[in-house]
């Protein structure tokens, strides 16, 4: 466990949020989580939203950096987002997408959790651009990684419901259609 106050009482909070919901931890709960005081709670955030905001920026860097690394790992095409997400959705601690459900939690009436949410899903789409283009699908890639965003959403949402790796690879299977069907790749030999 983190040794600074700060640290402590996000790790906390990811771990709590992620497994319960930001509305249901309160913060007389991620203090004795974190064997952090008030007084230090209040001296790293000025409220409950504020570490709520800082939880989901680092939960984004950290997801990302993993989700780029492991579809690296696995040839860096397109389609290997689905079977990492498929591996994921299998885990005992997966309890759907940190940003999609603080959106839910909210009604998504809390401007800062939407726009966190909003960048993460950005930052999403422009990753799957980016292994689209690799693959040879510049013309259309923005589209795609957009269409490739829903079907993963889409995913997260019922593998939570459905408790299985199965959404991630119906996922993939519409997401390759969408591929052969994609016109506009160029061909080029390696």
């Amino acid at each position: 466990m983190p040794t600074r106050a700060r640290d402590r009482l996000v790790q906390a909070a990811e771990e709590l949020f992620y497994a319960e919901g930001v509305r249901a931890v309160g913060v007389e709960r991620l203090l004795a989580a974190s064997g952090v005081g008030r007084a230090s709670f209040y001296r790293h955030f000025q409220s409950k939203e504020d570490l709520v905001a800082t939880v989901l920026g680092e939960r984004d860097r950290t997801w990302r950096s993993g989700l780029e690394e492991a579809v690296a790992e696995r040839g860096g095409h397109p389609l290997d987002v689905f079977d990492v997400m498929a591996g994921r959705f299998e885990s005992a601690d997966f309890h759907g997408c940190s940003f999609l459900n603080a959106m839910a939690e909210t009604a998504g009436s809390d401007a800062g959790v939407r726009r966190l949410a909003d960048a993460h899903k950005t930052a999403v789409a422009a990753f799957f651009e980016r292994l689209l283009a690799e693959a040879g699908h510049r013309a259309n890639a923005a589209e795609l990684a957009r269409q490739f965003v829903l079907l993963l959403d889409g995913a997260l949402v019922t593998a939570l419901r459905e408790r299985s790796a199965a959404p991630a690879l119906r996922a993939r299977a519409i997401a390759e259609t969408l591929l052969a069907a994609d016109g506009t790749k160029e061909r080029f030999s390696r």
